[in-house]
């Protein structure tokens, strides 16, 4: 019997968490700017997250932290690149961290996971399946029954295979007992969506944060939020549940953030983990980020990040193993799909 992970929430505790860690530890002051690696196209959700993000972080630290978008290969080339930066604390990078943590399940990365980083969690996001205006779908269940019965006719926009976009066409795949479509992948979620709104593509399975400005606009319809609950945003009218139609899909929050690779010099982390704690976990400017976008506002680090990442971590993996698209098996990187569970520590 398949487990079904419901859309909840971890609570926030990361301030807590702080404990004596931080006792003792040497301030880290950068002297120099700090190059935060997005690994997609400009405007899609990590890039717009870590644009609010990276100015609370570089008014802390005094110096600029200057984001750099990097695209290619579902992400694994600006990873790839902050993997391969000396590790002095001066080279983060950003993402979905269920993309960090299976780079080498896809074998996109193969000698990486999720314990090659510091994570900093900032918000969770939800996919919203949409068309354009004037398509012939007017609701899901319309859209799903096209699917099953002419697939590969039917294109869909997203940023890749791993993408957020990606992965929710899979999984709705997997939960309908399989259908065929036309994947038509573009640098990044926002230029997914915005192709989908100009015609260039039937539907987008992207996040709700790279298509709201769109739907308020009415250049995309939603049909449906991959979540158990309606997704509200100002303006639209509620997003129906993905469940409404099929109730027995696989849910998991989708956690993004930033991450700083193992190895840097323990003040970096200490001072970073201070950051988040007072200054991220109470932004206002993130807050109404969320709110704006339809994400939810999650701010986590540490112990707590990992944990509130791991039942996305292991959908994902586990997903692509049904799919027969893993490279690598889970179990190297300590998740047993048996079980769907993480086996070890690694």
């Amino acid at each position: 019997m398949n487990k079904q992970f419901r859309f909840v929430l971890a609570g926030g505790a990361s301030a807590l968490l702080l404990g004596t860690a931080l006792v003792g530890a040497q301030e880290w002051k950068p002297d120099r700017p700090i190059n935060l690696i997005v690994p997609w196209g400009a405007g899609g959700s990590t890039d717009q997250v870590t644009r609010v993000t990276a100015p609370i972080l570089a008014e802390a630290l005094g110096v600029d932290v200057v984001v750099v978008n990097q695209p290619g290969a579902s992400g694994a080339i600006g990873t790839q690149e902050v993997l391969n930066a000396p590790r002095d604390g001066y080279t983060w990078t950003a993402n979905a961290i269920a993309n960090n943590a299976t780079y080498s399940v896809t074998g996109l990365l193969p000698d990486t996971d999720i314990d090659d980083w510091h994570i900093y969690l900032s918000v969770a996001n939800v996919p919203v399946v949409s068309v354009p205006p004037g398509s012939e779908f007017t609701d899901f269940g319309q859209l799903l029954e096209a699917f099953k019965t002419r697939g590969p006719e039917i294109t869909v926009a997203t940023a890749g295979i791993t993408s957020s976009g990606g992965t929710a066409i899979a999984a709705l795949s997997d939960s309908a007992d399989g259908f065929d479509y036309n994947m038509i992948t573009y640098d990044g979620g926002g230029p997914a969506a915005i192709a989908t709104a100009s015609g260039e593509a039937m539907v987008t399975t992207q996040l709700a944060v790279e298509q709201t400005e769109l739907i308020r606009g009415g250049r995309l319809v939603p049909l449906a939020v991959l979540s158990d609950q309606p997704l509200v945003l100002e303006g639209v009218d509620p997003i129906p549940p993905i469940t409404d139609w099929l109730p027995e899909m696989e849910l998991a929050p989708d956690y993004f953030g930033i991450f700083i690779p193992t190895g840097v010099p323990p003040e970096v982390v200490a001072t970073v983990d201070k950051i988040w704690a007072e200054q991220v976990v109470n932004s206002e400017a993130l807050k109404n980020y969320a709110e704006t976008f339809g994400a939810v506002f999650a701010p986590s680090f540490g112990a707590e990040a990992r944990a509130n990442a791991m039942p996305v971590v292991i959908l994902e993996a586990c997903s692509s193993v049904a799919r027969g698209e893993a490279v690598n098996d889970p179990s190297t990187i300590g998740i047993d799909c048996e079980t769907r569970t993480e086996a070890a520590a690694q």
